[in-house]
């Protein structure tokens, strides 16, 4: 995991995670892409009118702001995703009241996991905000959560890369999570962190998807993780439900 620069440049980061919405869900209105980074919308406006120049967004005839051309070139599909975190965000949210921790949700993206949306607990000691954030998925809870889920034409380019016997023991987990129902990360993209992944069942046209509850390690021990999962596939479901709805 890659931590926030020591001197974290504030408006980059803004202009960063802004141009990452536009990709991921599709066109916004100024005031939506103020209300999803939590500043003004003058700023907002500004920030969207340096896009444009940079042709990272362009306005479109209705006023709002899509991707422009340099987001085009690797658009993820925006009305999914749009939609997943639309539909996923209140159960996110009952999620962290039942468990106390932060909670996520992941779509595959070839061999990363992008996070779509995050939503935080109020401990002083949590995990942060992952939106528009990628990892590997074979190293995430819920990217794994979501590899035990495809068959071995799906999964074997994924696991090429990781070699001979980093294919083998990945596949070896996998067995364990499809037979618990849960997948782990403890502490393998970042120290200190231990997360809980479920895959989400396709529903709606939106297929490789998961939820993750992440904490700090030290309020993490191993009898825990089923307490989690049992909360994880019941959002999981519901949250299937909805799409199909």
């Amino acid at each position: 995991m890659r931590n926030r620069p020591a001197y974290a440049i504030g408006s980059v980061d803004s202009a960063l995670l802004l141009a990452t919405l536009l990709q991921q869900e599709g066109p916004l209105r100024v005031t939506d892409a103020a209300a999803r980074l939590g500043v003004s919308v003058s700023t907002a406006h500004r920030l969207l009118g340096m896009l444009v120049h940079r042709d990272f967004a362009e306005q479109l005839p209705d006023r709002r702001y899509g991707p422009g051309p340099v987001l085009r070139r690797g658009v993820l599909h925006q009305a999914p995703v749009a939609r997943l975190r639309e539909v996923a965000l209140p159960h996110l949210r009952a999620l962290v009241e039942a468990v106390g921790e932060t909670a996520n949700v992941v779509v595959l993206a070839g061999p990363d996991v992008r996070f779509v949306a995050t939503v935080e607990c109020d401990r002083v000691l949590r995990v942060g905000d992952r939106t528009g954030r990628t990892l590997p998925a074979h190293l995430s809870s819920a990217g794994k959560a979501v590899l035990a889920t495809l068959g071995g034409a799906e999964l074997a380019p994924l696991l090429a890369p990781l070699g001979e016997a980093g294919a083998a023991r990945l596949a070896r987990e996998l067995r364990t999570v499809r037979r618990r129902g849960f997948a782990v990360n403890d502490q393998g993209t970042e120290e200190g962190l231990t997360a809980v992944g479920v895959a989400v069942p396709p529903a709606g046209g939106i297929g490789g998807a998961a939820l993750s509850v992440a904490a700090p390690t030290v309020r993490c021990s191993a009898d825990r993780w089923p307490g989690w999962a049992t909360h994880l596939t019941a959002a999981a479901a519901a949250i299937a439900r909805d799409l199909g709805a």
